[in-house]
């Protein structure tokens, strides 16, 4: 299994109880590259297991990942 489809698979998960089934997925992907294609586990929190996600914001301040 390549990078981008590990994103991809992770994301699946990450996304599958999110109520905006059409922007985690793609904001997920966007974070999962940009963060050396971690995602964190489960399907809300654990952000801490990928640092990376901590630090990625919106213009408003809020997590950009899900």
């Amino acid at each position: 299994m390549n990078k981008y489809t590990a994103c991809a698979a992770n994301c699946k998960v990450r996304c599958s109880k999110a109520t905006a089934q059409e922007d985690c997925p793609k904001y997920c992907n966007i974070c999962c590259e940009k963060c050396n294609y971690c995602v964190p586990s489960g399907t809300f929190g654990n952000r801490g297991e990928c640092l990376c996600y901590l630090d990625l914001k919106i213009f408003k301040g809020e997590s950009k990942c899900p």
